[in-house]
């Protein structure tokens, strides 16, 4: 067999291994749970131990972007600047579970919330409220979907030379399938597998990228060929405000991902989330920042300039120096980051399509259309997250020229819009509904037209759109909450 049958045949086992597990467990839980259908598809149950929550959430919040452009980046262009870019996440699930995790887990289970626009239609009680961040999630995952799609099926077709629209295919039909049918549990089970592949496969890449530069030494004499200034200009690389943009984006602001947010719905206990903090903090740095290090690494083995793009990069060198058997292990990490970060963005646009919109002003509280709506939910769910998966991949047939940037305004456009009616309504009694909705759809407008028209010391958009949207939140909530507050949201929120 050659090199990329090899690597084909472990890459196509893998895939299936993934559709297998995730199903059959899923049906297993589901089976042995006493919940609703609705809650055991979009929740699983609230019954994740800590390692499922520490893996399921580092792998959400790791994608396309942390193995593959990302680290490509820094062993084209950017070199160690990129590792210090790639460092500021490392205390991401730390954070998002943390501030997260004891409140937003206790008022959805309080209110019976089984997403996070859910969770908002509790807090606020506004209509308007979650069809604007309805359609705003639905609108930048598919944008992300895109990116993760596109990194799944450009990772296929450079290890294998299969199509690009064959690869993507293949890559569609195995995330669609097992997030479909399995639903919230499947996609936790498979994040936990392709958690633990993510990190082997990042102590491989670390591993021969030094083997073959000839350790540190000679690499830092390829990296002074091929990357001049790696180490005079290492800040030098990205303005001032670049890297403030970056501190928020991929740092800060990610408490206001609905992805990683959903997760702190969904464990156990307290024991559970203690324990998924410290596990999905020390596996996330090893992942994130030892990826990026071994891509600026990388950087002394080849020059990047014969490569179309920074996408190309991990998968060139990965046929470069690695056995075909070692390869295929190691490919099978980025293409779990890949699937990992997918399954979960289709689950909730599911979700927010199915039971956040089509529940609560189709089905509302006719007692006919909710027998119907609790019959069907599944295969409803099912139809819709197929739908889904249909028009990502239509509009991933013609990709974007990089996937990291198409990812980061989908994730900034994702934080504009949740941010502050997320953090905002649990823990401050005065954001009222009228700030949620003006601070959500402000965010989102002030972001989409700031990252087009302004350009203020390399300063990125998702700045401007969190400042602007916690000023109009916290202004209207002012102003409006003077009218008194709803006693129900204050004893069931707080």
């Amino acid at each position: 067999m050659s090199s990329q049958q090899i690597i084909l045949v472990i890459l196509i086992a893998y895939l299936v291994a993934n559709v297998l597990i995730g199903v059959l467990y899923a049906k297993k839980r589901d089976a042995q749970s006493a919940l609703s259908e609705e809650k055991r598809y979009f929740i699983g149950g609230r019954g994740m131990s800590g390692f499922l929550l520490a893996m399921t959430t580092m792998a959400t919040y790791t994608s396309v972007s942390s193995f593959v452009s990302g680290p490509g980046a820094a062993g084209m262009t950017y070199g160690y600047a990129q590792v210090w870019i790639a460092a500021v996440q490392v205390p991401v699930t730390f954070l998002v579970l943390g501030v997260l995790g004891n409140k937003l887990a206790l008022v959805s289970r309080r209110t019976g919330a089984v997403t996070v626009v859910g969770y908002l239609k509790a807090r606020y009680k506004s209509d308007a409220l979650v069809i604007a961040t309805s359609l705003l999630l639905v609108s930048f995952f598919i944008a992300q979907m895109i990116a993760q799609f596109t990194g799944g099926a450009t990772l296929v077709q450079s290890v294998t030379g299969i199509d690009y629209k064959l690869s993507l295919l293949i890559f569609a039909l195995v995330v669609v399938a097992y997030t479909a049918v399995g639903g919230f549990t499947a996609v936790v089970v498979t994040d936990a597998i392709q958690g633990i592949v993510m990190c082997v496969g990042t102590f491989l890449f670390l591993l021969f990228v030094l083997k073959a530069g000839g350790g540190l030494a000679g690499i830092d004499a390829g990296l002074q060929a091929n990357l001049p200034g790696t180490y005079s200009d290492l800040f030098a690389k990205y303005k001032p405000g670049t890297l403030l943009s970056f501190w928020i984006l991929v740092g800060f602001g990610t408490l206001g991902l609905p992805q990683t947010a959903v997760r702190a719905m969904g464990f156990k206990n307290t024991k559970s989330l203690h324990s998924a903090m410290w596990i999905g903090a020390i596996c996330c740095s090893f992942v994130i920042v030892g990826m990026h290090l071994a891509g600026a690494w990388a950087g002394a083995l080849v020059d990047g300039a014969e490569l179309p793009t920074s996408d190309y990069f991990i998968p060139y060198i990965v046929h470069k120096i690695m056995p075909p058997r070692i390869a295929g292990i190691f490919l099978a990490a980025p293409m779990a980051a890949v699937m990992s970060t997918a399954d979960s963005l289709l689950i909730l646009a599911s979700a927010a399509i199915v039971r956040d919109l089509w529940k609560e002003f189709v089905v509302r509280n006719d007692p006919e259309k909710i027998k119907k709506y609790e019959k069907n939910v599944g295969l409803a769910s099912i139809f819709v997250t197929t739908m889904l998966g249909l028009v990502t991949v239509f509009l991933a047939l013609d990709p974007p020229n990089i996937i990291f940037f198409l990812n980061l305004f989908a994730m900034g456009g994702l934080e504009c819009s949740f941010f502050w009616p997320l953090v905002g309504g649990l823990f401050w009694k005065k954001g009222t509904k009228q700030a949620a909705v003006a601070s959500s759809i402000g965010a989102a407008a002030s972001y989409v037209l700031c990252y087009y028209f302004v350009k203020v010391a390399g300063i990125n958009a998702v700045v401007w759109g969190l400042l602007i949207g916690g000023i109009i939140y916290f202004a209207v909530g002012q102003a409006t909450s003077k009218n008194g507050l709803d006693p129900d949201v204050l004893e069931k929120c707080f």
